[in-house]
């Protein structure tokens, strides 16, 4: 593992700034999100009032330098925002997530100074991003796409599909990758800023999800999309680079997410064994109990120590990569395994909509999917090692 200590003095240690913007995410969260978390996850429809809110609170330009209206923060603030909406609701942490490490992220590494210029005021006041890379050809294999980009005057034209593409029903901007070279390979894949109202661009079916159902997964089609020349992200054929390094961040924020939404299944089961009774005794006054819920505090205290690591050491300007893929997964699988021992101490109860079990459950799951694998978690710890 990398020494941490030129990267910070203690993991778990908050500077002031970073305690008081945590509570007043915290506040927001179970003021605001906490309300409407039931009805958005059983319409499958966030509630559209709520993403204007995250650009006002400042949840939307965290790692933004501050003279295109962001905070000029760090992943470990984003960390900090995506971890407390995801206590209560994993939904409305993704949409935070994704656009500040992915989308942004995109347009600080790679956005040149007119991009910057130009994307960043609007996606710091309420311009929502969105990533596509996936396909339904290419999901672990990413480099397999399949949409195309053709030079068309002096701009590009994109043919393709993109699925599970997360903001894709609310967001306005989208990093899209296309192949526009195959004779190269993946060395052809270039990065393309696409506006939702460029011609040939639509937004296609949304997905019917397991969890984070309030959360927009969508089809994305480009029939012939143009393209303007000042819309290529970064050198041509480098897009392969760039979407590597993104969802490398990305995955200190799935981590987040998953530590977040164990904590709040944790904090709920907690409260429910102190009052159920059986046997003329609450549940919580049995060893069996205590035992598991001892067990899951320090599997979730783990997973956030890597988290908190992988951060501290993206922030700190030095290789990351490898925990970044150590988090996300073990993160995840944490997540799972909390989430579902968390449901089986409601009893009958926790398979209920009526209690908060059965939906950190459903929205757990997606960790081990989605921004790469376990499998591929796996295979980038192992090329790291071997290397």
């Amino acid at each position: 593992m990398q020494d941490l200590r030129s990267a910070a003095p203690a993991l778990t240690t908050l500077s002031d700034e970073e305690q008081m913007f945590r509570d007043a995410v915290r506040e927001f969260a179970e003021t605001e999100v906490r309300p409407h978390v039931q009805s958005m996850d059983e319409a499958a429809q966030f509630r559209p009032e709520l993403i204007p809110r995250f650009f006002e609170l400042g949840l939307m330009g965290i790692e933004v330098p501050e003279r295109f209206g962001g905070a000029g923060g760090g992943i470990f603030m984003s960390v900090l925002a995506i971890e407390e909406l995801a206590r209560v609701d994993a939904s409305a942490a993704i949409y935070v997530d994704v656009h500040n490490t992915l989308v942004n992220n995109c347009f600080l590494r790679w956005g040149n100074d007119e991009q910057q210029a130009r994307y960043f005021p609007q996606l710091t006041s309420g311009l929502l991003g969105a990533f596509a890379l996936s396909e339904p050809g290419s999901g672990s294999d990413a480099f397999a796409l399949a949409t195309r980009a053709v030079r068309a005057g002096e701009g590009w034209e994109l043919t393709g599909r993109k699925f599970w593409i997360t903001n894709g029903a609310e967001a306005g901007v989208f990093i899209v990758f296309a192949n526009a070279d195959p004779s190269k390979g993946y060395k052809g894949i270039t990065g393309f800023i696409v506006e939702r109202g460029f011609p040939g661009f639509s937004v296609g079916k949304k997905e019917n999800k397991l969890g984070i159902r309030a959360s927009s997964t969508t089809e994305l089609i480009l029939e012939q999309c143009r393209v303007p020349e000042a819309n290529v992200l970064g050198p041509i054929g480098q897009g392969y680079k760039i979407a590597i390094e993104t969802l490398n961040e990305g995955r200190i924020g799935i981590g987040a997410q998953m530590i977040g939404l164990a904590t709040g299944a944790l904090e709920a089961a907690t409260a429910y064994v102190k009052e159920r009774r059986q046997f003329g005794k609450t549940i919580a006054e049995f060893q069996g109990v205590q035992f598991q819920l001892a067990q899951m505090a320090t599997d979730l205290e783990a997973a956030r120590l890597m988290v908190y690591n992988a951060a501290r050491l993206k922030d700190a300007g030095q290789p990351f990569a490898q925990q970044a893929a150590m988090a996300k997964l073990f993160s995840s699988q944490v997540a799972d395994r909390t989430t579902s021992s968390c449901l089986e101490l409601f009893g009958g109860y926790g398979y209920s909509k009526e209690y908060p079990a059965e939906k950190y459950y459903r929205d757990a799951k997606i960790g081990t999917i989605y921004e790469g694998t376990s499998n591929m978690q796996l295979q980038t710890i192992a090329k790291s090692l071997l290397k």
